[in-house]
């Protein structure tokens, strides 16, 4: 675990401080001010416990039960009863990563002191995140509306001693062994704090968050390798002129041109097609070529707006019923998950025009008939062997799937709970679905990266120059042994080696020695 401790107030998280504890394992610890503010609306609340008039997540049932007043001698039950029916997830266990983003920011929406549970609840999540304890959760169950209900409801059955978690170790056991073997007491609930631990929106802004950070490097990293599949083509760098972008001002837009064109600076291969001769001679690059900035800027302004909506949710202290400054506990529909289901649709849908681009690309670097002088699929002799023809299979059928995965989650909706719960977000999915593109979308990348560097060594070994920064990619692909010496190297391609190097962020680390920080 990692020694780095994330503070909790009441003022809500960062996504740093999201990935933090999530990917990191950074240590969480509630504030002062998030224990006093505990404190105090617990006072509230039990206020309201005490009075006879009935009080929705307080003394009554929940959803289209919420008619029934519960007496106080069954309230307790109450609150264990709605966690144990809710744990109701089916299917593969969800990833480490995603349940400590869903606890952390459970705990980030308790320690506003909106929710009105005792400290020890909320210091008890804490216990468990710093323990290393991860809470088994499962693939299907929520719907994105009244909160990620059964992924957090398999959280709190870890809080309360029952059910399965993981270890530090990786081992499943049941929870009450981890937190007997870490000296946690497991919660005993009372009036709506049972309620408080279900009713958030946080698997699918966990998931944002993350897939935003993912996204970002990616985007930085199609930037290059569209840049080196330009230069493999003979392309001109001429239409990334950053006068040509201020006459459209879309600010992503004049990143990706800004990136493209500082990866090309040195080149000696682009802007050579007066030195190709033939029946048609080429007066513009493909649009996969040409417009690159174009679909990797307008990706990139989707991700600014993402950022922008998880920023408002990474501040909000999303449950029903709140307690609110003054005093009163009023129901609300604020854990609908709808603002962060469409962005992540959104951002399916970007990621998968950038895919298809991509891809674009790759063929045309394969293809003898419009690459320009390149063998046929990068072979190093076409015929005895295929080069990189199967390579582009695989990313087609990437492609393929990351179109599948753009069609929104967000537009659908199944009511539950008797037709009270009528219309929800299906936020889950659509988080769930971007997971998969945003992997789909880094071997993509990777492929190109892979054919675009051998259309440069073999234009260098034509007597041309290649720049500065593609020379730097390829000596570290080297370097990493994702590449080595002689023709055989491209007989089986070492894809899952190239993909690494793309997620890992180890292509923009080769470049920017060369061009300075790219956005």
């Amino acid at each position: 675990m990692d020694m780095h401790t994330v503070v909790v107030g009441t003022s809500g998280t960062t996504a740093d401080d999201v990935i933090a504890v999530a990917r990191q394992g950074a240590r969480v610890e509630l504030s002062a001010a998030a224990v006093e503010a505990l404190a105090a609306a617990r006072e509230i609340v039990d206020a309201l416990a005490a009075k006879p008039e009935p009080v929705y997540g307080v003394s009554t049932g929940f959803g289209a039960l919420a008619s029934r007043h519960i007496s106080p001698g069954l309230r307790a039950q109450l609150q264990r009863n709605i966690v144990r029916s809710h744990a109701a997830g089916m299917g593969p266990h969800v990833e480490r990563e995603v349940v400590r983003a869903l606890m952390f920011l459970r705990l980030k929406t308790l320690a506003s002191g909106r929710t009105g549970v005792r400290p020890e609840v909320a210091q008890t999540m804490a216990d468990v995140l710093n323990a290393g304890i991860t809470p088994v959760v499962h693939e299907y169950g929520s719907l994105g509306c009244s909160g990620d209900l059964a992924p957090l409801s398999h959280c709190a059955l870890t809080l309360m001693g029952e059910g399965d978690a993981e270890g530090a170790d990786g081992v499943v056991r049941p929870a009450a062994e981890l937190l007997a073997a870490h000296g946690i007491t497991p919660v005993e609930l009372r009036e709506k704090e049972g309620l408080a631990l279900l009713n958030g929106t946080d698997g699918m802004l966990g998931m944002l968050v993350m897939a935003l950070a993912d996204l970002k490097s990616l985007y930085t990293s199609a930037d290059i390798t569209a840049a080196l599949s330009l230069e493999a083509l003979l392309g001109t760098d001429k239409v990334l002129a950053p006068e040509l972008h201020a006459i459209r001002p879309h600010p992503g837009q004049g990143v990706s041109a800004d990136n493209m064109l500082r990866v090309l600076a040195g080149s000696g291969l682009t802007g050579r097609h007066a030195d190709i001769t033939s029946d048609a001679p080429r007066v513009q690059d493909a649009y996969s070529v040409r417009c690159a900035p174009q679909v990797n800027g307008a990706g990139r302004d989707t991700l600014a707006h993402g950022r922008l909506v998880a920023d408002r949710e990474l501040a909000s202290a999303v449950d029903n019923p709140v307690v609110l400054p003054d005093g009163r506990v009023e129901s609300n529909g604020n854990f609908h998950g709808a603002p962060v289901a469409y962005v992540l649709d959104f951002l399916a849908i970007a990621a998968a025009d950038l895919g298809s681009i991509t891809e674009r690309r790759t063929d045309r670097l394969l293809d003898k008939n419009r690459s320009h002088g390149l063998p046929p699929f990068l072979a190093d002799d076409a015929g005895v062997d295929s080069g990189l023809m199967i390579a582009q299979y695989t990313q087609a059928a990437l492609v393929s799937e990351m179109k599948r995965l753009a069609v929104p989650a967000s537009v659908d909706s199944i009511p539950s709970s008797a037709m009270q719960e009528d219309h929800v977000s299906m936020g889950w999915s659509a988080a769930r679905k971007l997971r998969t593109a945003v992997t789909a979308l880094a071997r993509i990348v990777a492929v190109e990266l892979y054919a675009a560097t051998r259309g440069v060594e073999l234009r260098a070994a034509e007597g041309l120059t290649p720049g500065p920064a593609s020379l730097a990619v390829i000596e570290a692909l080297r370097a990493a042994g994702v590449r080595g010496p002689g023709p055989d190297r491209f007989l089986s391609p070492d894809l899952a080696a190239a993909d690494a190097f793309v997620r890992e962020g180890r292509l923009i680390a080769a470049v920017e020695p060369v061009t300075g920080p790219l956005a």
